[in-house]
């Protein structure tokens, strides 16, 4: 069977292989050369024992010369101390007693890196400890290039950790660990492939700073906590603060515009009654004038005076005036007393001219703006101003 070089209990094993199979044949040469001697005093047959030696032997020389590898082994086999090859998966017979294996495990291996102590460029202590998963690529070079592959190769990567670690600030080992394994992997690979080891991966398992350092550590974290923490308080306040002003600009805002549109309406309405008394004058025209004329002619007529002079323009209403009333030739020509057009001056102090304008003043306000801009939508449900007069004259004269 083969063993491992390294393996305590294996060599232990081989050693008493060979010493049984010595011992054999000492008790085989002692019996040969001693049995006349000792014939007369032991009654034993010889040929029994001879057979026992003879089979335990035998047995020696199987175990010996048989040599069994499993299928995820390799095994390095010397005779007298001189490498003849590897033996692969299966049964192999070799030259007994003088031959010996060494037995290569062809499987990813786990190697535990104990932990390392370091001091990081910022000068903080920090102690590590890591694993190593290697796989043997080329048995013939571990076993010729290398004693022990394995403690070798854990060896390595033990300084290989306290360098890299080394080499970089506290903050940077504690959060850049893939920055770490990557380093420690690539430093292993030179060396390992000369010895026919490939370097599969490396993981750092844990990086402790001293207990000096972790306790200030713990009170940076603690005072960024409550830095933050105020912060946050400050922020929600002064976001309170804008929330709070910004409902009462919109709450400002909104009453300023009820105002607004309370006296637009208010103006509206002393608008549209100053627009409705000029053309209630307006309407009255002459007629107005001629009745406060008689009324005059009336006061004039209680005076004690008998002469009066009467302006033409007013006897000539008056006679106007009376052949309306008497029925005369000018009705009976289809004529009927009508109001006459107020002068510049009259229309101008009475604002009779402005109606138009101020009436389509304050329906672009009711509607948004000028007729141009307004939504083609929607038609506004507004009477204009002459219909609203037209229809305040008919509920006078009803």
């Amino acid at each position: 069977m083969a063993t491992d070089p390294h393996d305590p209990q294996s060599a232990v094993v081989r050693h008493l292989n060979t010493l049984l199979a010595v011992a054999i044949l000492i008790a085989v040469l002692t019996l040969v050369v001693g049995f006349p001697v000792l014939e007369g005093a032991l009654e034993i047959n010889p040929a029994v024992v001879i057979g026992v030696l003879l089979l335990g032997l035998a047995i020696v020389t199987v175990n010996s010369s048989v040599k069994i590898v499993e299928a995820y082994d390799r095994q390095a086999l010397t005779i007298f101390g001189k490498f003849q090859g590897l033996l692969e998966p299966g049964i192999h017979f070799v030259v007994p007693f003088v031959n010996r294996t060494y037995r290569f495990d062809m499987r990813t291996q786990t190697l535990d890196v104990p932990h390392q102590e370091a001091i990081t460029r910022d000068n903080s202590p920090v102690t590590a400890d890591a694993v190593v998963y290697i796989k043997v690529m080329d048995a013939k070079k571990a076993f010729l290039e290398v004693d022990d592959y394995k403690r070798a190769v854990s060896n390595l990567a033990q300084t290989t950790l306290r360098a890299v670690l080394g080499d970089m600030e506290l903050d940077d080992t504690l959060s850049k660990r893939e920055e770490i394994n990557a380093k420690i992997r690539m430093e292993l690979d030179e060396p390992t492939d000369e010895w026919g080891i490939r370097v599969e991966s490396v993981e750092v398992r844990e990086v402790n700073p001293s207990k000096d350092v972790q306790r200030a550590m713990e009170e940076q974290t603690s005072a960024e906590r409550r830095r933050r923490a105020m912060i946050l308080e400050a922020q929600g306040e002064r976001r309170s603060a804008i929330e709070t002003a910004q409902g009462d600009k919109q709450s400002n805002i909104i009453r300023a515009q009820g105002e607004k549109q309370s006296q637009i309406l208010e103006a509206q309405g002393d608008a549209i009654s100053t627009v409705l008394r000029a053309k209630a004058a307006d309407s009255m025209g002459e007629r107005a004038v001629i009745e406060k004329g008689m009324e005059t002619l009336e006061e004039i007529g209680k005076g004690d005076s008998n002469t009066f002079v009467l302006p033409q323009e007013l006897t000539s209403l008056v006679s106007r005036y009376g052949r309306h009333l008497q029925g005369s030739d000018i009705k009976e020509n289809g004529h009927v007393l009508e109001g006459l057009e107020f002068d510049e001056e009259a229309r101008e102090m009475l604002g009779l001219d402005d109606i138009e304008e101020i009436l389509s003043a304050f329906d672009e306000t009711d509607m948004g703006g000028p007729e141009s801009e307004r939504p083609q939508s929607a038609e506004p449900d507004f009477k204009s101003a002459d219909e609203i007069v037209e229809q305040i004259d008919e509920e006078m004269d009803d």
